[in-house]
Formats: C-alpha cells, structure tokens, sequence
C-alpha cells in the first residue's frame, strides 16, 4: 500500500498579521493545499491520502474538500501533532488503526505549502522508497554555506559541492519509520528537524531524489508573491 501525507499543521507565523494558516492562504484561485492535493490526486498510485491538519481546523480543510470537488473518499483529515514529526507519527497511526500496517507499505510526506511538486519528483519518491527504508528530495547548494554556531562569527565553511538543499517528499517505510522514532530518546527527539534525520541519527541509509528550484515552500508573504508569479507563468 501507498500513502500521501500532506503536512498542514503549521501556523504560518512567518506570514505577519493573518487570519488563516499560511495554507489555507490563496494562490491565484484557490487555497495553497488545494494546489498541492490535487497533485497528488492525479497521480494515481496512493491508495490513501492523509491530510494532517491542526484539530480546530480539521472542519475548515473537510469544508475546503467539498467546495473543490475533492471530497471522493481518497482523502482523509487528520489532527496534527505540536511538531512535525509528531504529526508524521498521528497519520502512521491512523493508517495502522484503520487500514494496518504491512512490510512494504510506503508513506510519502510532503509540505501542504509546496504547491508546485512534480508528477516525476512523486513518482521517484515512490519508486526510491520500494528500495530503501527513507528518501529525501533535495536540490545541488548554489550559494556558500556558512556555519555559525553562536550566529555571530563563522564556525565553518563546508564544501558546497557537498551541500544539498532539503525539500520535500520525504518518503519512507513506515514499519520502518515508526520503529526507528519509537527509539528515539527524548533528547534525540527534541533535535529532529525533519524525519529524514530519525534513520541519520539511527545511521541508516537515506536515499535522495532530485527537486526543482521551483518547488518553494511557501513560509512569508514574499514566498506568496513569488508562487503567484510561478503559477501565471505556468498557466500561460
């Protein structure tokens, strides 16, 4: 079996005095998620799609479903966890609860605030994660990293041709997921900044898929703007 989890937990504080969560937020005709959904209902291959989503607004995103003609039964709404990977973990749970768990099954996870994924960037996802535990999207590092740990000198400059940019899917086993986080100690947990790093941490293998510099997350108003343009250059 294959799952998608859009992750919609955020707040979207980055985006100033706003009523809705950044990914409730519209771009060009509709909501951000909608966008983002959509893709991946065209795909075609998940049996499933969990949409995770902040408790209070579990209504709002079922609403949202039904104006856009999405509400077939492929996608479900889920509460989110008080982190990322909790929130991970909240949609690995409904699958074992309502569906179980097989050795096999694959769950891709992807930002709800990045609309412009790729049929292909999905389809290798899939396809890298039936040979290994985890996989990463992620784009070549075109500016100089600078490492600063108290942020006000430089600790280090890496090499560049060694640094990569982080996007996501993040695609996993999800046996496989929730064994390595069930592991974890606290503190181990309280350094993650993305599921990837639970098998890095555990030094297990991850491998990477390639992005597309379009594929921004939407995080500021700037972004917002930037994805408006995006969308009518891709509509033209």
């Amino acid at each position: 079996m294959i799952y998608a989890e859009i992750l919609a937990g955020g707040k979207g504080t980055r985006m100033g005095n706003t009523d809705l969560p950044k990914q409730f937020m519209m771009l060009g005709s509709k909501p951000i998620i909608i966008h983002t959904i959509e893709q991946f209902l065209i795909n075609g291959k998940f049996n499933k799609i969990l949409v995770c989503c902040p408790k209070n607004w579990i209504t709002y995103m079922q609403d949202l479903l039904k104006k856009y003609d999405l509400d077939n039964g492929d996608i479900v709404v889920v509460a989110g966890g008080s982190t990322r990977n909790e929130t991970i973990m909240n949609g690995c749970k409904y699958i074992e609860d309502n569906f179980g768990v097989g050795n096999d099954d694959i769950i891709v996870t992807h930002d709800a605030v990045r609309p412009f994924i790729t049929q292909r960037i999905i389809d290798e996802n899939i396809e890298a994660s039936k040979k290994a535990d985890a996989t990463d999207t992620v784009i070549v590092a075109t500016d100089t990293i600078v490492e600063s740990i108290d942020g006000k000198v430089i600790s280090n400059i890496p090499d560049r041709k060694t640094m990569y940019q982080g996007q996501t899917p993040q695609s996993f086993n999800i046996k496989k997921l929730v064994k390595l986080y069930n592991e974890l100690t606290d503190e181990e947990k309280d350094i993650l900044t993305d599921a990837c790093k639970i098998f890095v941490i555990k030094k297990k293998k991850v491998n990477l898929v390639d992005g597309e510099v379009y594929n921004i997350k939407i995080t500021t108003m700037h972004d917002l703007k930037m994805a408006n343009a995006i969308l009518m250059e891709r509509d033209k």
